[in-house]
Formats: structure tokens, sequence, C-alpha cells
């Protein structure tokens, strides 16, 4: 390891900023509990958790998702507890751009958790349900791009582990979080509606583990939603994600 991702991956642990699996994960301050009477809906799949018949082949084979995405495109999240809408700008970081539109053209995003909520900072997501996807996605890494764009509210960014390390994992900024800008986070869109949705999305478990109550990426990695409905019973989850008009 290099001295220049030795000191990013120090600095990103050492202000909490958003990872992708690695033995570092930065403490944030957890939300306090929420209390709930009845688990929340939960995707629904067969057992063991593995991919339905019919499933986008790119799940699977990283290299069927490289179709460069629009200028600006939208993409509608449906979640428990409502409908979000991200905008996307190809300008503003395009391989980000391009990944993203990808991943959400093949269902990537589909049935995936919000596993990492930590109230007034951030919120996490992008970890398959299904293990066999993780297994080839995890190393599916993309260049970096450029930060042209501030980590302002409602702006949505991937997760990084070091210099172009990117994969899947995205994260939307709760407030202004513009000291991760010059650690490298390059925004690709924001959310242009229904903010208050994301807002509401379960926090109560908060940080990650080790340094958390909430989940352990490495498990999650490996394990899927399987781990999660066993042990995080209130987490959140995007129905579905689609390119829309």
């Amino acid at each position: 390891m290099n001295r220049i991702t030795l000191s990013l991956l120090l600095a990103l642990a050492a202000c909490g900023a958003p990872q992708e699996s690695t033995p570092a994960v930065a403490a944030a301050p957890p939300a306090a509990p929420v209390k709930h009477d009845e688990p929340k809906a939960a995707p629904v799949a067969p057992a063991p958790w593995k991919l339905p018949a019919g499933a986008n082949p790119a799940l699977t084979a990283p290299a069927l998702a490289k179709e460069t995405a629009p200028a600006t495109y939208k993409v509608k999240f449906e979640t428990g507890e409502g409908e979000y809408i991200v905008e996307v700008h190809r300008d503003w970081a395009p391989n980000g751009a391009d990944r993203f539109y990808n991943l959400v053209k093949i269902g990537f995003y589909d049935d995936a958790a919000y596993f990492r909520v930590v109230d007034g900072f951030m919120v996490q997501f992008g970890i398959s349900g299904y293990p066999e996807v993780n297994n080839q996605w995890r190393e599916a890494r993309m260049p970096d791009d450029p930060v042209k764009q501030s980590n302002t509210r409602g702006k949505i960014t991937f997760a990084t582990s070091g210099p172009d390390s990117r994969t899947g994992q995205v994260f939307i900024n709760f407030g202004d979080n513009a000291n991760l800008d010059g650690m490298g986070f390059s925004p690709f869109g924001e959310v242009v509606s229904g903010m208050e949705v994301v807002d509401k999305l379960y926090k109560g478990y908060g940080e990650g583990a080790p340094r958390g109550r909430g989940p352990d990426q490495g498990r999650l990695q490996s394990e899927g939603n399987a781990y999660l409905l066993d042990r995080f019973p209130q987490m959140d989850y995007t129905k579905k994600a689609t390119i829309v008009p």
C-alpha cells in the first residue's frame, strides 16, 4: 500500500467518511434508537437467498454493464417510507454517473438495504442483498472523478476506500458535509424530490459495526439480506429503482 493510499484511508477513518468495506470503519455519533412495535416489511426471497430466475445477467457479470449514461437522467427510488427521485448530471462526475446508470438498469439496487444511516450525516446503501452479486461487483472498481460539486444536503456520492476503489456503494448527504470534498468524494447527482422520505429512513441502528450497532459490511457482503432480516428487522430497503423521464 503506497503512502497516498494509506494517508487517505487514515483520513477517512478519522472523519467518519462513507467507506466501502475496510478494516477501519469510521465512527460517527449514532442516532438514538427509535422504538417500533412491529418489524418493517422486508424483501421476500426464497431460502437460501438466491437471485431469482430471469435476473439481469450483468448482476453477476459487471463487464456487461458498460453503457454511457445520458447527459442528465432521473432515478425513482421506491421505499417503505415513500418515493424519492435523484437527478444525475454526467458532467459532474462522468464515471460515477455511468456506473450508477448501469447499476440502476440491471436492478442492482432493488431490495438493497439502507444499512448505514447516521443522523445529521448521511445514509449509505449499495450492497446487494444477494451474495453472488457482491462476489462480482465488490472488485469492479472504477476510476475516480474530479470533485466538481460539494457534498451538501441531498447530494448523492459514491463511497470509497481509497483512490480508484469505488464500486456500487453510494450515500446521500443529510447535511452540509463539505469536509468530504477535499477527500475525493465526488457528487454525481442530487435528490430533487422526496428528500423528506430520505429523512425518514430508519436511523436507530446508527453507525455500522464494529464501532456502532449497525450491520457489519463484511457479513452483509457475504451473507446478503438473510443476515439483515435476522439481525436488523427495522431496516429500510429500496423496493425498486428505475430510470424515469
